[in-house]
C-alpha cells in the first residue's frame, strides 16, 4: 500500500513529443465581453517559433491555431470536418488521398490559398524541425494538379493520415513568409487572428487583433486574443482569482477546489496516461526486461487507486492500457487487467530468476512530481526491485529518454486514436520506442490495421492492445484529467483528441 499522506504533488505537465517548459507567467489583461472584446487564454507553455515547419500541437496549438488554418478540423464530438479542404477521398488501396481546397480564403498579406501553397507548406513541414516532422515519414510526394487540389502519395497507407492534417502538419502559411528572415517571429496565416508583434512579449504574453478579412467569421467570437504563459501552477491560480483571464489551461488538479470557489468551471477530459514506459523490452540495456515475467511482477507492484489519490486527488481512471477510451482499441476489461498484487509480483520476478530482487535505472526530471518519483521507487521496493534514479536536467530529459540511455522511465503521454498512438509508442520506429523493440506478433496486428478496411482496423487494433498489455510493454497507472478553467462569462468544449481545447471553442456565454 502507499505510505504516504494525501497530498498536493506538482502533477507531471503532459508530454506528446517534447517537453515545453517556460520560466515565467504573463500579465494580466481585460476580460473578453459578450461576443466581443477580448479572450484572455493562459497556457503552460510557450511556442518556440511560429514557423509552421517548426511548429507543435498539445498545450502550444492556440498559439498557432489563433494566426493559422490547418487543412481539417478536429471537433469536440471526435469527427474531422472540412476548414481549408472542403472534400477528401482516397484511391482503393489509400495510398493516394486527394484534397479539394476552398477557392476564397486570402492570407492576412493579402496573398491568395492555393493548392501550390499548400503542398510547399506540407514538404515544408516533412523537411523542418517539427518534432511531429516523422508524420510525413511515408509521403512520397505533395503536388498540386491545379489551383484548388492537393494530392497527397503514400509510400503505404497511413489510417491516421486525416487526423495529422487536422494538428501542426496541416498549418498552412502564406508563401512570401515561409523562408522570410522573421518567420519564426512573424507569422502570416489565414487564421481567425493576426499577431500583433508590437504588443508580444516572446515567452510571457502573446496579443492578437482579429483578421477583419477572414474567410468564417462565424467562429471568431472575440475582437482580440491575448494568451499568456503560466507554466506556474501558483501563478495559473492567482490569475484566476484575480480575474485576469477567461480561461487558463491547469498543469495539475491540485488548487480545482480553490478554482471552483472562485466562481470558475473546471471543463475536463481524459486524454493523458501516466505510467511507467518500459523501454527495453529487449533487454540490450537491462536484461531483466526482457522476461515478461518481469514486465508483468512491474505492473502487479503498483496500486494504482492509492497512486490516484495521493497523485491527482482522484481526478483521473485507473487504467494499465495505454489505449484511450475513445479508440476502437480500447476494451474497459483491460483497465484492471493488473491488480495491486504485491504477491504475485514477488512471485513472478523469483520465476524469472530473481528470488532476491533485482535493480532498475530510471531519470528524473524537476518538472515532474518529486511525490511521484518517491512513491514509485516505494512501491517497487517493496516488490524487491530498487530504482537507481539520476537526475536529468530539464532540457536533457526527452533527448536521454530517446537516446535511448534509459531502460525505464515514469513519463506523461498523450492517448492517440488508434494508428498514431501505434506510430507514436508501439511501431519499430515509433518515437517512444527508442530502442526500436519489434515483436513478430506485434508487427503482423500492424501490417492488419495498415492495410486493412475500418473493421479489420477496429478488430485487429483491439486484438493489439490485449497483446501489448498480456505482454506488458507498458505500466500504466491511470488517464489523468486535463483541466481547463473558464470564468462565468465564458464556455469552452474539450477535444477529445488535444490538451487544449480549439481556439473557436471557446465562446461568450450566452
Amino acid at each position: 500500500m502507499i505510505r504516504w499522506k494525501k497530498a498536493a504533488a506538482a502533477a507531471a505537465i503532459a508530454v506528446t513529443t517534447a517537453l515545453a517548459v517556460t520560466a515565467c507567467a504573463g500579465g494580466s489583461t481585460d476580460g473578453g465581453g459578450e461576443g466581443a472584446g477580448t479572450l484572455t487564454l493562459g497556457a503552460i507553455g510557450a511556442p518556440t517559433t511560429f514557423d509552421p515547419a517548426g511548429s507543435q500541437w498539445g498545450n502550444l496549438s492556440p498559439f498557432y491555431q489563433a494566426v493559422f488554418d490547418t487543412l481539417l478540423l478536429a471537433t469536440p464530438e471526435g469527427t474531422i470536418e472540412p476548414w481549408l479542404a472542403t472534400e477528401w477521398s482516397y484511391n482503393d488501396d489509400n495510398t493516394v488521398l486527394t484534397l479539394t481546397l476552398r477557392d476564397d480564403v486570402t492570407f492576412s498579406d493579402g496573398s491568395k490559398l492555393t493548392a501550390d501553397v499548400v503542398a510547399k507548406n506540407l514538404q515544408r513541414f516533412k523537411d523542418g524541425t517539427s518534432p511531429d516532422a516523422g508524420y510525413f515519414a511515408g509521403v512520397a510526394s505533395f503536388e498540386a494538379p491545379d489551383d484548388t487540389t492537393v494530392v497527397i502519395t503514400l509510400s503505404a497507407p497511413d489510417p491516421a493520415m486525416l487526423n495529422y492534417l487536422t494538428r501542426d502538419p496541416g498549418l498552412v502559411g502564406a508563401e512570401a513568409s515561409l523562408d522570410s528572415a522573421d518567420a519564426a517571429t512573424n507569422p502570416v496565416g489565414s487564421g481567425p487572428y493576426i499577431l500583433d508583434t508590437a504588443a508580444t512579449v516572446t515567452g510571457t504574453t502573446y496579443s492578437y487583433t482579429k483578421n477583419p478579412d477572414y474567410w468564417n467569421p462565424d467562429v471568431q467570437y472575440y475582437d482580440n486574443l491575448v494568451i499568456n504563459v503560466l507554466s506556474d501552477p501558483t501563478a495559473a491560480l492567482n490569475a484566476i482569482k484575480a480575474g485576469e483571464a477567461n480561461g487558463v489551461k491547469l498543469a495539475n488538479n491540485d488548487a480545482l477546489t480553490e478554482v471552483e470557489a472562485a466562481g470558475w468551471t473546471v471543463n475536463a477530459n481524459e486524454l493523458d496516461f501516466q505510467g511507467l514506459l518500459l523501454l527495453d523490452r529487449a533487454g540490450t540495456m537491462d536484461p531483466a526486461l526482457a522476461d515478461v515475467k518481469v514486465r508483468q511482477a512491474i505492473n502487479y507492484a503498483f496500486d494504482r487507486d492509492g497512486l490516484l489519490t495521493a497523485l491527482q486527488t482522484d481526478h483521473g481512471t485507473v487504467t494499465t492500457q495505454v489505449f484511450p477510451a475513445t479508440s476502437d482499441a480500447y476494451d474497459p476489461e483491460l483497465d484492471s487487467y493488473y491488480d495491486y498484487d504485491p504477491e504475485k509480483a514477488k512471485e513472478l520476478l523469483a520465476e524469472a530468476g530473481y528470488p532476491d530482487g533485482l535493480s532498475i535505472s530510471m531519470p528524473t526530471v524537476s518538472v515532474l512530481s518529486a511525490t511521484t518519483y518517491t512513491l514509485v521507487a516505494q512501491q517497487l521496493a517493496d516488490v524487491g526491485i530498487t530504482v537507481e534514479a539520476t537526475d536529468v536536467p530539464v532540457g536533457n530529459f526527452i533527448a536521454d529518454m530517446l537516446a535511448p540511455k534509459y531502460p525505464a522511465t515514469f513519463m506523461a503521454l498523450e492517448q492517440n486514436p488508434d494508428w498514431q498512438l501505434i506510430q507514436f509508442m508501439i511501431a519499430p520506429n515509433a518515437v517512444f520506442n527508442p530502442f526500436k523493440y519489434q515483436d513478430p506478433q506485434v508487427d503482423e496486428y500492424i501490417k492488419e490495421i495498415q492495410y486493412g478496411d475500418e473493421a479489420t482496423q477496429a478488430s485487429v487494433a483491439k486484438e493489439l492492445n490485449t497483446y501489448i498489455v498480456e505482454q506488458a510493454w507498458f505500466a500504466p497507472f491511470y488517464r489523468v484529467q486535463g483541466s481547463v478553467a473558464t470564468d462565468a462569462n465564458t464556455t469552452v468544449e474539450m477535444l477529445p483528441t488535444n490538451a487544449y481545447p480549439a481556439i473557436y471553442d471557446f465562446q461568450p456565454k450566452q
